[in-house]
């Protein structure tokens, strides 16, 4: 090996270089100095640092109102819900949503027979009304059957969401094979769940049918059991971006105090999460939908909705860590609350007014009102109203930019027609 000596002109280079970073660094810590010290409280922190706004410059901030529909009187022993989302084709607004078979007992699944149902979502068939001003609406009959014996949906369809492409109709929802996939929680005499059940589909090229139903499910639980997926995928809802299909669903890990009963192991990764939404992603209507990596991507769930806006999409969750709130997402994986404190629709659908654009090609027209049920006294339909749209929030955007640019430009001078107050 040789040994190079160090020349004294590098001993000399080197000596500079050390010279000028201690010298920065004097320098920096001088400057460090002297800027003023900073206090924040971690309310005052999550604010500068988060994506919130107050509610005069949030285009988020609405109120629910909710109104009683015609044509869904209560009758004594009939019941419906989970309405899917509305669509308008033609002059006539269309929704689909669960009916079981009527005047028949929920007795739990120990006693359960091809009359009795097992829960209130066994037995169910998923039914259609139309209306030609949301207000009053015409109950249609079943669009969807439940399956021949043997199939994935023979038990149950149910909680449908409606999917329209290239005038093409697709209906995605709940399925039971058999009364036998029917498991009680223990908790009270009808408490429990089909486990495992699938999300199946059915096509058509008219509202009104006649649907034919794929001959397999588009989204199935897990696959491993003990996954935060791994027994039950509920409420599938649609969105659609970058010519893609995104499916939410709604799921829970299998825990030994929750209503999972089936073999296999308990889910000790995800056990502090009793409910959750995933979304599977496919590029094509009826699939092959495959599971984000990311999921659960919001937590939280249980009768949400979604709707597109301006190049993402909005979600509502009436359960979960963030309930009552709207979140947003660029990328339909990354969700942010942008206002909490809302009484949201539960089980609701919106009214889908720009159909199921794709975002990246047309900015989503955001929520002016739709349809969801109500639990009490009974189960039964009622109108939401809000004021989501776009061009709203546009308006209440304009009036936030007059701030960020008083607070972005040191010559600004003060304009009265600029004061959002006065708009």
């Amino acid at each position: 090996m040789t040994i190079r000596l160090i020349t004294t002109k590098e001993i000399r280079i080197i000596l500079v270089v050390l010279t000028i970073n201690l010298f920065s660094c004097e320098q920096s810590k001088t400057l460090e100095s002297q800027q003023p010290e900073t206090f924040e409280s971690a309310s005052y922190k999550r604010f500068r640092e988060g994506k919130i706004r107050y509610e005069k410059f949030n285009e988020f901030n609405t109120q629910f109102k909710f109104t009683k529909l015609e044509g869904f009187e209560f009758d004594k022993g009939i019941e419906r819900y989970y309405p899917s989302s509305v669509i308008k084709v033609d002059d006539t607004y269309y929704m689909w949503y669960s009916k079981p078979k009527p005047h028949t007992e929920v007795v739990g699944p120990n006693e359960a027979t091809d009359s009795l149902r097992a829960f209130h979502w066994d037995l169910c068939e998923v039914w259609y009304a139309t209306s030609t001003d949301g207000y009053a609406w015409e109950e249609q009959g079943i669009a969807i059957h439940r399956g021949k014996a043997g199939r994935y949906n023979h038990r149950s369809v149910f909680n449908p969401d409606i999917l329209v492409v290239n005038g093409k109709y697709y209906l995605a929802y709940q399925a039971a094979g058999s009364i036998k996939d029917a498991r009680w929680s223990k908790q009270f005499r009808t408490s429990g769940d089909f486990v495992p059940n699938v999300i199946g589909m059915s096509v058509a090229n008219s509202p009104n049918g006649p649907w034919k139903a794929l001959d397999k499910p588009i989204l199935k639980p897990g696959p491993e059991q003990d996954a935060w997926d791994g027994e039950v995928i509920h409420e599938p809802t649609f969105f659609v971006k970058g010519g893609q299909y995104f499916l939410y669903y709604k799921s829970h890990g299998r825990l030994p105090w929750t209503p999972n009963i089936s073999s296999g192991e308990f889910n000790k990764a995800h056990a502090d999460v009793p409910l959750a939404t995933g979304v599977a992603i496919a590029n094509h209507p009826e699939g092959p939908y495959i599971k984000s990596k990311y999921n659960p991507v919001l937590m939280g769930g249980h009768g949400s909705m979604v709707w597109p806006y301006r190049n993402g999409v909005c979600a509502t969750l009436p359960e979960g860590p963030e309930r009552n709130s709207i979140l947003f997402s660029e990328d339909g994986i990354n969700f942010h609350p942008v206002i909490q404190g809302l009484t949201v629709p539960k089980g609701g659908g919106c009214y889908r007014s720009g159909h199921f654009t794709d975002v990246d090609e047309q900015p989503g027209p955001g929520l002016t009102w739709g349809i969801s049920h109500m639990l009490y006294p009974y189960y039964h339909f009622v109108r939401f109203e809000c004021d989501l749209s776009l061009e709203h929030g546009d308006n209440v955007q304009k009036g936030h930019q007059v701030i960020q640019d008083y607070m972005n430009n040191d010559a600004y001078e003060y304009d009265s027609s600029l004061d959002p107050d006065t708009k």
